[in-house]
Formats: C-alpha cells, sequence, structure tokens
C-alpha cells in the first residue's frame, strides 16, 4: 500500500495542484484530465427539426397521457452536443445522502433549473434556463431572454409572469419573505423586475450593479434557481411556478381560509403551508424546470428524482433529454458508509463525501467494483480551515480572544500544515493561507499564501505571552484571565462534506498543545450545526473555502454576508445585510473596511472588482479571520468515483462552489453504454 501511494504522487506530480490541467509543465496522468464537457450549440441553423423521446414517455405519448414530445420541447431548445457521442435511454444513477440535512447533495442535481451557469473552466457564463443576456452600458439593468414555449414539468407555459410572480406576490410579502437577499440591492438599494414580453424580464437597479448577471450564474440566493422559501426567511432563487402557488397565497383567497386549509394538512400557519408547498424536496407536486422532478422526498430512506417528460434541452440529434431515467440517493448513516459503498461499487456518480484518504483503496477496488476514479484538483485556498466566529458573545472570556488578531495569528502559527497534507492530502496538497490560487486573477499573489501560514512554535508562544495570556496549568495549558481555569476553545463541525475534517481538527488540537492551547473538537448533526451557527453559537468551526475563488460569488467564507448561511458571525452578517437596521456591527476597523470594499464592487466593471478582491484577500490573510491549512486539492468533492458503464463524463470538472458539481459535468447528456 505504501509503494502504491508513492508511486502515484511520483506519478502526478502534484506539485501545483491550481493550475489548469493545460498549463504548461503541469504532469498529466489517468487520474487528472483536461477540463472538458458538453459543447452549446447556439446556432439556430444547426439545431435539429425532428425530435426523440424516451421510450417511457413514448408510452405515455401512445396512451394519451402525454402530448407529443415536439409539443413539449420548447421552440427555443438548449441544444447540447454530447461531449463524446449520443446517448442511450435509461438507468438509474445511484448515489448516496445523509438525510433531509444534505438538501444540498440533491440542489447540485437540479442546477438545470438555474437561469444562467457556466462553461467547463468556470469562467464565463453560459446560457441555461435563459438563452441570453444583456447588461445595459450604465451597469444599471440586467436583461434575460427567456425560451419560447417553454414549459413547466407539468405542462404549463413558463414565462416572464412567473418572475413576476415572485417578485409581486412573494419578494415583496414580508410574511413570506423576511430577509431581503443581499444581491438583489446595488448599495443597499433594492432592485426591481420588470416584464418587458412574455420571454423577457429586466432587472433594474438605480445604481450600477455590474456583478448582477455573475450573481445570477453563482451560487447565491439570487442564482438559486426556482425559488424556494427557507424556514429563515430567505427566498432562494428568482421564479416560481406562478400557476401552482397562487392557491396558496391569501391574496388569491384569504387568511381565514388559507390558515384554515394549513391546520388541516397539520402546518400551523398559511406562511409555514406555503414553505412546503414550494419545496421541491418535500413537495412532490410542485412543478419544476429541472432535468428531473422529485417523486420521492428528502425524508425518507431514498430521496428519488425521476424524468422530467418537459425537460427543455435536447442533444444534436433531436434526443430530449436527460438520457437517465431517475437519480436515487440511498440514506447513510455517515460520510464513512457513503464510501464503503463507492469502494464496494454500489454508486454510479459520488464526488460529495469522498475521501481523499482513501484513494489507495478507491484504485485498489476499481476494477473489483465497476468503476474509475477521477481526480478535479480546485482553485480554492484551503479545503480545509479553521473559521473564528468574531461575533460570538456567549463567553465574554473567549469572544476576548478570538476577536484578537494576535491570537488568531499564534494559532495559526502553532500548526504543522505539511503534516496534515501527508496524513489526510496524500501529500497531494498545497499548504498555505486561505487565498486563492494565483491563477485566478483574484488572487493576491503567492506571498499572501504564505502570511502567518508556517509553523513557528517559539513565536507563537512568545505572542501569546505578550497578549496576556501568559499563566499555565501544570499540563502546560494556558488559563483563562478572568477565572484562572484553563482556557478551552470548542472547535464544531458539521458531519457533511470531508469525512476527515474531526480527524484534522484533532490533530491541530494536538499540535496547539505545544503553545499551550487546549482544543475540544464537536462533531455535530449538519442541521443542529448550522442552527447554532445561525444563532452564533459557535465559536471556531472546521469548513472549507471552496467557491471562494470566486470572492463576489461565494464570500460567506471570507465575510459574514448572508445570516442564515455564514459561519463566522450571523450577527454581523445580519447588520450587513440590513443596512445596519438589525444585528450587531463589528468593531474590528478591517472587517468594516472589507464589508465597505465588498458594498462597492457590485457597481463597478470587472477590472475594478478584482482590484477590490485582491484587497479583501490581503486583509482576510493578515488579519486571520480564518486560518487555512491545506487547499488547491482534490479534496473537496474533486475526488469522483464514477461508474465504468457511465458515459459522456468529463476527464476533469470545475469543482468550485458556483459550478455547482456535479452539474459542471452536465448530467443530462451521460448515459449507460
Amino acid at each position: 500500500m505504501r509503494r502504491t501511494v508513492l508511486g502515484l504522487v511520483a506519478a502526478i506530480s502534484f506539485s501545483a495542484l491550481g493550475a489548469f490541467a493545460q498549463q504548461p509543465g503541469y504532469v498529466q496522468s489517468d487520474l487528472v484530465g483536461k477540463l472538458e464537457g458538453p459543447t452549446i450549440v447556439t446556432d439556430p441553423a444547426q439545431w435539429p427539426k425532428t425530435f426523440k423521446e424516451a421510450p417511457a414517455l413514448a408510452a405515455l405519448v401512445k396512451e394519451g397521457k402525454l402530448p407529443p414530445v415536439e409539443q413539449r420541447i420548447p421552440q427555443e431548445p438548449m441544444v447540447l452536443k454530447p461531449l463524446r457521442e449520443i446517448g442511450q435511454y435509461g438507468g438509474t444513477w445511484r448515489r448516496g445522502f445523509l438525510g433531509p440535512g444534505d438538501s444540498e447533495n440533491g440542489n447540485r442535481l437540479r442546477a438545470s433549473d438555474k437561469l444562467l451557469f457556466w462553461d467547463v473552466t468556470g469562467t464565463e457564463i453560459a446560457p441555461n434556463v435563459a438563452k441570453g443576456y444583456e447588461i445595459s452600458a450604465d451597469g444599471k439593468r440586467t436583461t434575460l431572454f427567456l425560451r419560447k414555449g417553454m414549459k413547466w414539468s407539468d405542462g404549463a407555459p413558463f414565462t416572464a409572469d412567473d418572475f413576476m410572480f415572485w417578485y409581486q406576490d412573494m419578494y415583496q410579502d414580508k410574511d413570506v419573505v423576511r430577509a431581503p437577499a443581499p444581491e438583489f440591492a446595488a448599495n443597499g438599494r433594492s432592485g426591481r423586475i420588470v416584464k418587458i414580453d412574455e420571454t423577457t424580464v429586466a432587472f433594474e437597479f438605480d445604481d450600477p450593479h455590474f456583478l448582477f448577471p455573475s450573481q445570477l450564474a453563482g451560487d447565491t440566493q439570487v442564482g438559486g434557481g426556482q425559488s424556494r422559501l427557507q424556514s429563515d426567511g430567505r427566498a432562494l432563487g428568482m421564479y416560481a411556478p406562478a400557476h401552482y402557488l397562487k392557491q396558496f397565497l391569501p391574496k388569491y383567497s384569504s387568511v381565514e381560509a388559507l390558515t384554515a386549509r394549513a391546520k388541516a394538512e397539520g402546518f400551523p400557519n398559511w406562511v409555514q403551508y406555503f414553505q412546503f408547498k414550494s419545496d421541491w424536496r418535500l413537495n412532490r407536486d410542485v412543478p419544476t424546470l429541472a432535468a428531473w422532478k422529485m417523486t420521492q422526498p428528502i425524508t425518507g430512506q431514498n430521496w428519488v428524482m425521476e424524468r422530467n417528460p418537459y425537460f427543455w434541452a435536447i442533444d444534436t440529434a433531436g434526443n430530449q433529454l436527460p438520457y437517465l431515467d431517475r437519480a436515487l440517493l440511498t440514506l447513510a448513516e455517515n460520510p464513512e458508509v457513503i464510501n464503503l459503498r463507492a469502494i464496494a461499487g454500489e454508486y454510479d456518480y459520488q464526488e460529495r463525501f469522498m475521501d481523499l484518504a482513501k484513494l489507495p483503496v478507491f484504485l485498489e477496488n476499481a476494477q473489483r467494483g465497476g468503476y474509475r476514479v477521477h481526480l478535479d484538483p480546485a482553485f480554492n485556498g484551503a479545503d480545509t480551515l479553521i473559521m473564528f466566529n468574531r461575533a460570538y458573545r456567549t463567553d465574554p472570556e473567549i469572544q476576548k480572544w478570538i476577536t484578537n488578531v494576535d491570537f488568531r495569528r499564534a494559532l495559526a502559527l502553532g500548526i504543522d500544515r505539511e503534516q496534515i497534507n501527508h496524513a489526510f492530502f496524500l501529500g497531494l496538497g498545497t499548504t498555505g493561507s486561505v487565498v486563492p490560487s494565483e491563477i485566478i486573477k483574484e488572487s493576491p499573489g503567492g506571498e499572501w499564501r504564505q502570511k502567518w501560514s508556517h509553523q513557528d512554535i517559539p513565536k507563537a508562544n512568545a505572542m501569546l505571552d505578550a497578549i496576556g495570556l501568559n499563566k499555565k496549568d501544570k499540563e502546560g495549558f494556558r488559563l483563562r484571565t478572568d477565572n484562572g481555569e484553563r482556557l478551552r476553545i470548542q472547535i464544531d463541525v458539521a458531519q457533511t462534506l470531508s469525512p476527515t475534517w474531526p480527524q484534522q481538527g484533532e490533530m491541530v488540537a494536538q499540535q496547539w498543545k505545544a503553545i499551550g492551547i487546549s482544543a475540544d473538537i464537536k462533531l455535530l448533526e449538519r442541521s443542529y450545526f448550522y442552527n447554532r451557527t445561525r444563532q452564533d453559537l459557535n465559536q471556531v468551526v472546521i469548513t472549507s473555502n471552496g467557491g471562494s475563488e470566486s470572492l463576489f460569488l461565494f464570500s460567506i467564507s471570507v465575510l459574514p454576508v448572508d445570516p442564515a448561511a455564514s459561519l463566522n458571525g450571523a450577527a454581523h452578517a445580519l447588520w450587513y445585510s440590513t443596512n445596519g437596521a438589525q444585528g450587531i456591527a463589528p468593531t474590528d476597523a478591517a472587517q468594516l473596511k472589507a464589508f465597505e470594499l465588498y458594498r462597492s464592487a457590485a457597481s463597478q466593471p470587472e477590472a475594478e472588482r478584482i482590484k477590490i478582491a485582491q484587497e479583501i484577500w490581503k486583509l482576510a490573510a493578515d488579519q486571520v479571520w480564518s486560518i487555512g491549512l491545506v487547499g488547491l486539492s482534490p479534496a473537496y468533492m474533486g475526488t469522483r468515483v464514477v461508474n465504468a458503464r457511465l458515459e459522456n463524463i468529463p476527464a476533469r470538472t470545475c469543482t468550485s462552489q458556483h459550478c455547482r458539481t456535479p452539474w459542471s459535468g452536465h448530467p443530462e447528456q451521460w448515459f449507460y453504454k
């Protein structure tokens, strides 16, 4: 086994995982391929004129239960040239999930409902639900062009009215949407949606908002695709099936009638009733635009999605997509079980929860399990980072140290990152701070990757002594300054994407003993973990900053800007997102400066936004808002186990958060051979 690992490292030569596989000097391997994907054909002259469909749908047409395929496909479909060949219909995509708290697993299988998406590199906006967009010269207006003749999964027309319903009846109703989307505003002033015609909508702002198209394509609230209401009052996405959801709003009935209806179905009020009805994960009746429609909800042992008969994409031979009949997600007790099932060949495409440290075992069992393995190096700075919650207030003594920059810097200097890299990343990652790869335009440069990112035990001890933590107990641990007891830092870890985060945390805790810091690692169920973070009960967490290489598309791992999703200060995020009307203002001058820079970026063209991002990254690295451990690796959804019979699979995909892995590989054109 040792020979296998060392031989693999030598063969792949991952000295610069952050670079594209095409870059000069990059050593190719069978595991790391070239970024690739299907081609979107935008010239109508090249579109097929006749259409075909899955046999199961053809049977329903014959029985009179569905209209003919040419009536279900829009006049302006998305036409895909498959990656390698025209596919065959049939088959189930088997996959693992961890229960109701793992809804992001399914979100990523539904990125086909996003308004705009990305090319294979994750750097250029591509068509999706919308066939195109344009932004005005002054940046105040973004216009989306929808596909003529597009339909929901129940056959109802999808038009600009579905955007107006979302904007007028959902977003502006404070009972329905309590927390406005920060991206749907420029300089703190909310935008508007205007219907131009049935297939054209415009988003208008009082100030320039050049960033908005990228946010529509990104992993943001406005980029969420079909709107789904959250229990925290947020609305993900910017359109909804008006023809279906109107019946669940008092505007089209009455509060009394709707409340009675809600209680009859077991809901305490009409708002929670509406939330349920809008939620594709729970309500199988809500129409969708996604390639597969949910037929068994996330709450059971099996989470099932089946082919949408009105899906709006076809291949270059006129076959309606997707090729696969359905996706079946099977409940697992924990990530370790998912890894064991993958090794046994029980999954067809699984990248979520895959443990890079098990790579030798994956390779050893690949032939027996009937699968192949791909590695997709990422460009984000930290596949593992230790994030401080600077809005923590429960214990004033802990709060004092978490908000002390020299305390955070000392802890960063107390870590042996190379030990972590070799123990959990097989030496395939790159150690350093949280800043992204230098190939990313927003990177401030390699020297910032080294900022406070080397182990220096004498300096760390001296810094901790200097700030007043100079008393220790008989075991060498530093004492609190308020009551003389041992200072203990709690690090929360969610049962989530990386199965080795708890073990990495334990290794850090062991290393911190050399600087007198005691740390307790707490593994928490995912939903419970996020409930704690929304109340700022967490002191420190372990997470990743995957996706933050596009800082303004996925910023919550750098700055607290989303009160429901930020792990680094929900109260600060609420203050930011409400322009100071709610929440708690940070007292850290550097964070306030970063907030100011971040808010100004939306009104700037790309060149200026890049400069702003670089300044924010410099602040993040110098202030050590989070401690980066190891990044630029295939650890965070970049280790893929794929059924050997599954075709049109990219050799390498974009693994960034905004690429919605695995949708960056366009699963609608995968098929079994």
